[in-house]
């Protein structure tokens, strides 16, 4: 069976590397951090231990045993010459990923695919640092990658396109739910999702409800599993502001994808969210999070207003080409569990009324934000259906 090798062994790398071994592959998980490796040594070690403990596999040491930890280093490259598929998740930084993938080209054999787990920054742009940039492709895997079935699947420009059909199959076998998407900014998830937490930040900044009445509405009415403020602080602000702000960067500053100044303060002020004790919500001992409003009218006012914004991106994206109308139901659904496929939502509201709640908002700020889709526009006419 194919040696699979993962660069970088924080939290996602040792993620992608427990599934890998969980699916019969021999690992190289490499870091140029030791202390990272031995973190992630001893969680690859609870986590499977806890596994066996409830029956869901037979022996933890015997997927162990498929896992080897080593430098990542000049000298400790041989290591990868025998893989087939060597994944990257190292730090969000363009420079960093062009030297791991300039390495590895160094020492893996012709055929070895090359994958990069970027959640937000170009494959295209990270595939053009190879000699041969036609076997490198995007796998973006969700954290945590032993639990989230969802894997992006995203081909640079340059990318062969009979990768494309082997890596799907390669992660059916992994047990994963692939949707393929195009290279442009947040692919997918990343992309259609950030309403949830940006227009709900502006709704919060207005005045129009606070934190917690936002939240009891996107779960109590919406049906979401956590709300906006709870699933960014949960997320993390170095981890969920930095994609927004990256995204909107690389969308030439489209107003759609604006970062918020309030989002950007907590991080400035390293309130990250539950990881340190403090993000929107205070976490420490004794605290406790406020009362919501729980006004119906207001409620569904919120709801509505951030639905209608998480529609337009969908079918935007659906108009665009980004990615099929099934893939972007499997995605917003496997890959951050909504409660339903965002088209299927404007399906069962009406095109023709989430146009109206758009044009409204539109009308009252004068703001590129709140632009409809032009295939929103087309659908709404006659409220035709897209699923």
């Amino acid at each position: 069976m194919m040696i699979v090798g993962v660069v970088g062994s924080g939290a996602m790398g040792s993620g992608i590397a427990q599934v890998a071994a969980m699916a019969g592959h021999q690992v190289v998980l490499a870091d140029a951090n030791a202390q990272a490796l031995d973190k992630a040594r001893a969680s690859l070690g609870t986590n499977l231990q806890k596994l066996q403990e409830k029956g869901k596999i037979n022996d933890a040491e015997d997927i162990l045993r498929l896992i080897s930890y080593v430098p990542f280093s000049a000298e400790h490259m041989q290591v990868f010459t025998g893989c087939g598929l060597v994944i990257e998740a190292v730090i969000e930084r363009l420079d960093v990923k062009h030297n791991v993938f300039t390495n590895l080209e160094s020492v893996v054999v012709d055929n070895c695919v090359l994958a990069t787990n970027t959640s937000s920054l170009s494959v295209t742009s990270i595939a053009a640092a190879c000699r041969r940039p036609a076997r490198v492709l995007g796998l973006h895997f969700f954290n945590p990658a032993p639990l989230m079935a969802l894997v992006e699947i995203i081909p640079a420009i340059q990318t062969d396109g009979v990768l494309l059909p082997t890596m799907n199959d390669l992660m059916i076998k992994w047990g994963k739910i692939p949707v393929a998407a195009k290279d442009t900014p947040g692919f997918i998830v990343n992309r259609v999702a950030r309403p949830f937490y940006s227009e709900a930040i502006r709704i919060c900044e207005e005045g129009i409800a606070d934190m917690a009445t936002i939240d009891w509405a996107m779960t109590e009415i919406g049906g979401f599993r956590m709300g906006p403020f709870t699933l960014m602080d949960y997320i993390g602000h170095d981890v969920n502001y930095v994609v927004t702000e990256t995204v909107f960067q690389s969308f030439f500053f489209d107003p759609r994808y604006k970062p918020s100044f309030s989002q950007k303060r907590l991080l400035e002020a390293g309130w990250l969210g539950r990881k340190s004790g403090r993000g929107f919500y205070d976490y420490s001992p004794g605290a406790t999070i406020p009362d919501a409003n729980k006004n119906a009218e207001l409620g569904k006012e919120i709801y509505e207003r951030i639905l209608s914004m998480l529609i337009n991106e969908a079918v935007d994206a659906l108009y665009l080409n980004v990615a099929s109308a099934a893939d972007l139901e499997t995605a917003m659904t496997r890959g951050v569990n909504y409660p339903s496929g965002l088209l299927a939502l404007c399906d069962k509201w009406g095109a023709d009324k989430c146009l109206e709640k758009l044009d409204s908002l539109y009308h009252l700020y004068h703001e590129d934000r709140y632009r409809a889709s032009p295939l929103l526009r087309k659908q709404a006419i006659g409220n035709k259906k897209f699923v």
